[in-house]
């Protein structure tokens, strides 16, 4: 490394390495189980087995995502306890509610998945095989609902009192359901979903862009993108009452996303730029008067700037360009899903044309790229607090000389664990390809028909 050894700097970044790993496939594991219910529920409505095949192959691929998300998943446990030990001491029994139930969640969710896989085309009814997702949809969203209730009380911890620095007196229920809890827990959910929908349509968009012109995947690409134009005009609108929480309760967080350093009202949103040394903004597009419609909803609320906190208690700067990542990719998913429903409603338009399909192929990465980018902004924007206004990270992290061994051990198992995921996800579906699974089941033929 490039710097003199500090066990909070490394515990700092091998956190930020399990969790930027892990919620690829925590992401992954929220959103999946619901797009598999969309699918079957449309081939049981529609008697179409396209559907049902659908669900059948993203189901076994999703068991694959859950099996590293496990492991992932372990790690930030074990890394709670040993990198973060005055933390754990003083909020541990405050976080313990929802982290103990978050891991009900998620065995909640296994069982019934593992039923759900075992039980296809053994009963005659399709509907009784389609009520057994419906626990996996529910732990999977459970899951998140709970472990980002924890993240949301260190944005704004309650439910406590603080005495010697032990967290006493606490109400575990109190400390989940705090102002962060609606917003933080809506918006989470809500884009695991759309970035599942997009990675499941840029596998069907790189099908079609290779020349394979099956009304299976043009199917799964409607599919997706009508439910991800739905999950990204959400995501806007739940990312409109984000900015309202942080305008109310993280002004300071607010001011260094957008730049702002003086307070005033009407206030511009500032878009990229290039901060100076002397706190000056250059090549950056400002949109007047957004950033206090986005803070109040009217241009004359009055946004707090940088200058008025205390230098010591501001987050890094660069959050800046983390937010922007993060808006710019939501309002590209949110164009291209809206277009491809839109050209797909005009009957003479082609919503399968090649431009549109490449678009689509981009916001799969870039929709969990958006993911990441959002996941450092809160965490980052939080700083220097682990627990916001309560204990720093300094206060709360280890004081082992040797976490820079764990990080070297932690980032070889991560490239293991992400190496043989993708192998054994691309040679799953390479030997088993759709064409000779619908060769099964008698439906050989492709076409150039609108998937409707």
């Amino acid at each position: 490394m490039f710097f003199e050894y500090d066990p909070v700097i490394y515990s700092r970044i091998l956190t930020g390495l399990t969790l930027g790993f892990h919620v690829i496939f925590a992401t992954i594991g929220v959103g999946i189980p619901l797009m598999i219910a969309i699918a079957e529920w449309m081939g049981i409505k529609r008697n179409d087995p396209h559907y049902t095949l659908m669900a059948r192959r993203w189901a076994r691929g999703f068991v694959v995502t859950v099996a590293v998300g496990v492991v992932t998943g372990t790690a930030i446990g074990l890394q709670l306890s040993l990198l973060w030990p005055n933390f754990m001491q003083a909020a541990g029994h405050t976080i313990g509610l929802p982290m103990f139930m978050e891991t009900f969640a998620f065995f909640f969710e296994a069982i019934f998945l593992g039923i759900y896989l075992y039980t296809w085309d053994r009963w005659k009814s399709k509907m009784k095989h389609f009520l057994l997702v419906i626990p996996i949809v529910i732990g999977a969203t459970a899951s998140a609902f709970f472990i980002t209730s924890v993240n949301s009380f260190m944005n704004f911890p309650q439910g406590f009192t603080m005495i010697d620095g032990i967290l006493t007196d606490v109400s575990p229920l109190a400390a989940m359901f705090n102002p962060a809890t609606p917003t933080k827990i809506s918006h989470v959910i809500i884009t695991c979903y759309l970035t599942s929908a997009f990675i499941l349509g840029a596998i069907a968009a790189y099908k079609l862009l290779k020349g394979n012109n099956h009304i299976y995947y043009k199917k799964a690409l409607h599919l997706t993108m009508v439910s991800a134009a739905v999950f990204a005009i959400g995501t806007a609108i739940i990312g409109d009452l984000s900015g309202k929480y942080l305008h109310e309760y993280q002004p300071e967080k607010l001011a260094a996303a957008e730049w702002h350093f003086e307070t005033e009202s009407e206030a511009p949103l500032i878009l990229g730029g290039i901060l100076t040394d002397d706190n000056e903004v250059r090549y950056a597009l400002k949109i007047p008067f957004a950033l206090s419609i986005l803070a109040g909803g009217t241009p004359d609320t009055i946004v707090i700037g940088l200058n008025d906190f205390p230098a010591e208690e501001l987050p890094p700067l660069w959050i800046h360009y983390a937010f922007d990542l993060m808006v710019f990719i939501g309002m590209y998913l949110a164009f291209v899903s809206v277009l491809f429903v839109f050209m797909n409603w005009k009957k003479n338009w082609n919503a399968f044309n090649r431009p549109l399909l490449w678009s689509v192929l981009a916001g799969g990465p870039l929709a969990m790229l958006a993911i990441e980018a959002g996941w450092f902004f809160t965490e980052v924007g939080r700083q220097p607090w682990i627990l916001n206004q309560v204990m720093t990270v300094a206060e709360g992290a280890t004081t082992s000389q040797h976490v820079d061994i764990m990080l070297y051990v932690f980032i070889i198992l991560y490239a293991v664990l992400g190496i043989t995921c993708v192998r054994v996800l691309s040679r799953m579906f390479k030997n088993n390809p759709v064409e000779r699974e619908l060769e099964k089941r008698g439906l050989t033929h492709t076409d150039d028909r609108k998937a409707n």
